[in-house]
C-alpha cells in the first residue's frame, strides 16, 4: 500500500534563526490516526503548515499519494491541496458569515473565482452542507453569525468546512487547545469518527497526553524539531506521554 503522506528528511529555519524541523522523516498510511505530541515551540504547527506548503520547507521533501508537494508549480499545488483538509487552533472562520456559509468555504477550489465572490454554491454543495452540519450538531445553526457561537461551536462549523472538502487527509493544528476538557473530548470523537467512518486519514497536533493516548492509533513525540519516538499509542505509559510533552 503506498503511503498518503511521507516525510523525508524535512528541516525548516526561520530567517530569525530559529530551527524549528531537523531531518524529521515519516510516512503517514491511508486510514491512520497520527496524533502529533510535544510542547509548544516543538516544531508541531510548522510541521502541519510544511505539509501543505503555508510555509515553505528550508530542505527536505514532502509527498502526497506518492506526489511531491515540495516544488510543485501553483497550479499542482492547487490540486493536491484539495486532498488535504485543515482545521485550525483558532477556526480560521469569517466572522460575519453564517454557519452555513462558512461550512461552504470549503468548497472553494471546486467553485469558479466569481461564483466564490458571490458566495454562490451549486444546489448539491447547499445540500451536503446541510446534511454536514445536521451531523455535527449544528441543525439550528445554519443562519447564525459564526462569530456568536461558543469556541465548540465554531471548532465544529471548522470541522464541516474541512469535510465538506472532501480530503484524503486532514491536518488538526492543535483543534481543542482553545477548548475546555469536556468539549475536547466531543471535537476529538468527531475526528475519530472521521477517521472511522468516513476513512479519512488524521494528522493531529496534541498538547495533551491524555488525548493523545486516548484516540491516537500512533504517536509522533518531537521535541527541539527531531521525532523521539514513533509508536503505537497504547504501547505508552501515562508516564512516559507525560515525558515526550515535558521534553524528556
Amino acid at each position: 500500500m503506498t503511503a498518503i503522506l511521507k516525510i523525508d528528511r524535512l528541516c525548516k529555519t526561520y530567517d530569525n534563526g530559529t530551527c524549528a524541523l531537523r531531518e524529521v522523516s515519516f510516512s503517514v498510511e491511508p486510514g491512520e490516526f497520527v496524533v502529533v505530541l510535544g510542547k509548544s515551540g516543538s516544531g508541531k504547527s510548522t510541521l502541519m503548515r510544511c505539509i501543505n506548503r503555508l510555509v515553505e520547507p528550508t530542505s527536505g521533501r514532502i509527498f502526497l499519494d506518492g506526489e511531491e508537494v515540495t516544488g510543485a508549480v501553483p497550479s499542482r499545488l492547487r490540486a493536491l491541496r484539495k486532498k488535504i483538509g485543515m482545521i485550525f487552533q483558532q477556526y480560521n472562520l469569517i466572522p460575519r458569515y453564517s454557519v452555513q456559509s462558512n461550512a461552504l468555504m470549503g468548497r472553494l477550489a471546486w467553485t469558479s473565482s466569481i461564483a466564490s465572490l458571490m458566495n454562490c454554491f451549486s444546489a448539491e454543495d447547499v445540500e451536503r452542507s446541510g446534511q454536514v452540519l445536521d451531523r455535527l450538531g449544528l441543525a439550528e445553526k445554519y443562519s447564525e453569525r459564526s462569530e456568536n457561537l461558543s469556541g465548540g461551536q465554531q471548532q465544529r462549523v471548522g470541522l464541516a468546512r474541512a469535510l465538506m472538502q472532501g480530503p484524503e487527509l486532514i491536518l488538526a493544528d492543535e483543534p481543542v487547545s482553545s477548548l475546555d476538557p469536556a468539549t475536547s473530548r466531543q471535537i476529538m470523537q468527531l475526528l475519530a469518527e472521521f477517521n472511522d467512518k468516513d476513512g479519512v486519514t488524521l494528522l493531529c497536533n496534541l498538547h495533551l497526553p491524555i488525548l493523545a493516548r486516548e484516540f491516537g492509533s500512533r504517536i509522533l513525540a518531537l521535541n527541539e524539531g527531531r521525532i523521539i519516538y514513533d509508536g503505537p499509542a497504547r504501547a505508552l505509559s501515562e508516564g512516559e506521554l507525560n515525558s515526550f510533552y515535558a521534553g524528556g
